[in-house]
């Protein structure tokens, strides 16, 4: 035992000592952004006004989107209680969370034990095995054997076990709603640990027979190599901006590791979709798609393990580029669309936008190398320095206000340079647009895929 904590420490310590080396470079960067900005006076150049005019200008849309979001979010504040405070029903409905299991022993036990501990009265658990051949299903057995001992208990919930032959996560998926008795279906990736309010937190966004799905807050729990920090970053800046989605009840992008459904919605439109491999995403947009109304909360939080090195993080990212894209071909009937079940600001807003945000992606290289070598040979540093103090400011905004601030406060330290580390993002979202485009022009599909965990410890979510 003494050498086995004796590793994880020395290895945390070699983490943490990396983690400051990768900062000093960073902020040594950053400021010398901010002295080329006091030191060198700017020269024009006009043979490179057209270029930048130009580079302006396929921004605009980016910046329109930015713009509409940051005022709209402010407003999800004053929206959410509101729309709580007129719950046609103030009964608790019984809420059936649902794991999918593939290969998990590292953390399903933990999983298992956060759901059960949650702070609600009325729901089940359902966990389904899709096959694995590691120790999940020998861990997850030996553990519901404990709890029956316990059964009837209060906080001891019942739970339902099925173990499947491997057929991916959708149909793995399927089959345990099929098992499920619960008016509200929630689901949770089994490398995850649940917040013990936040079944009653996203139970509360249901708030009438519209809302079909709600998006919980997934903050990345594993946090002391450089790569995990810049996802917990990553995580925290992109669902302050499902506030705004919420304002409009169209949050597309419910990721399975957090989400609630109302299972009558989803046998309106037919479950899990095998053939897609984010069945999570592609069924919030189904859902969108037949008029249904999409929330976030914010205050349901799930704490999720972040692939800890790059190749694990490119597969995971390669999974979810691929799937969204093969949901948009699939959905394409929602662009611009103005039929009456549609919301605009998914169709003519949100969606085509995000399609833009591809393109430029693929476009982001020259346009880099152009707009740093303009910077150099101008010395016009000052979009850079409004850069830094713009995301400084927002994500410094974003940590106060997230329901876990005091968990975010070491991202504080990394707001002035994260302008920086977001195109350590742009890259491996770059390399997994490479590989979907690849992949649908070859027509090779996607299995369910998996990457090295260590597990999310109790002491990383202090």
């Amino acid at each position: 035992m003494n050498k086995r904590w004796s590793y994880y420490f020395k290895n945390k310590a070699v983490a943490h000592a990396q983690s400051a080396v990768v900062m000093l470079v960073l902020y040594a960067i950053t400021g010398a952004i901010f002295f080329g900005a006091m030191e060198y006076a700017y020269r024009e150049m006009d043979s490179l006004g057209v270029l930048r005019v130009v580079i302006f200008c396929l921004l605009i849309p980016l910046f329109l989107k930015m713009a509409v979001q940051l005022i709209a979010a402010p407003l999800y504040s004053v929206i959410d209680p509101l729309r709580y405070a007129r719950r046609q029903s103030k009964a608790l409905p019984r809420v059936s969370v649902l794991i999918p299991a593939w290969n998990e022993e590292v953390g399903i036990i933990k999983t298992i034990e956060s759901v059960v501990r949650a702070r609600y009265a009325n729901f089940e658990l359902v966990v389904v095995n899709d096959g694995s051949t590691d120790k999940t299903h020998q861990l997850v057995t030996d553990y519901i054997a404990q709890h029956k001992t316990h059964a009837g208990r209060k906080g001891h919930p019942p739970i339902h076990y099925v173990k499947l032959k491997n057929g991916g996560k959708a149909r793995a998926m399927n089959r345990a709603l099929a098992l499920a008795s619960g008016e509200i279906i929630m689901t949770i990736d089994a490398d995850s640990v649940m917040d013990a309010q936040a079944i009653r937190k996203m139970v509360d966004r249901f708030t009438d027979d519209k809302v079909a799905a709600v998006a919980g807050n997934v903050i990345v729990g594993n946090r002391n190599k450089p790569l995990e920090l810049i996802q917990q970053l990553e995580y925290l800046y992109g669902f302050f901006f499902k506030r705004a989605d919420d304002v409009f009840k169209s949050v597309y992008i419910i990721g399975g590791a957090a989400a609630a459904y109302r299972k009558s919605a989803l046998e309106t439109v037919g479950g899990f979709d095998e053939s897609i491999i984010t069945e999570d995403i592609e069924l919030s947009v189904r859902l969108l798609n037949h008029g249904f109304a999409t929330r976030y909360a914010a205050d349901a939080v799930v704490y999720t393990e972040g692939p800890a090195d790059w190749s694990g993080l490119c597969r995971q990212r390669l999974r979810w580029k691929f799937g969204r894209l093969q949901t948009f071909f699939k959905h394409s009937n929602l662009f611009f669309s103005r039929q009456a079940p549609h919301n605009p600001y998914l169709t003519v807003f949100l969606l085509p936008l995000a399609v833009y945000s591809e393109i430029l992606l693929l476009l982001e290289g020259p346009l880099l190398l152009f707009f740093y070598g303009y910077t150099l040979l101008t010395f016009d540093f000052l979009p850079l320095v409004f850069l830094v103090l713009f995301l400084t400011s927002i994500i410094t905004i974003q940590v106060m206000l997230d329901s876990k601030a005091r968990f975010h406060l070491n991202l504080l330290t990394m707001a002035p340079i994260s302008w920086l580390l977001f195109y350590v993002v742009d890259v491996v979202e770059f390399q997994a647009l490479l590989r979907s485009l690849k992949r649908l022009a070859t027509r090779q599909e996607l299995q369910w895929q998996k990457w090295q965990r260590a597990g999310i410890t109790s002491s990383s979510l202090q």
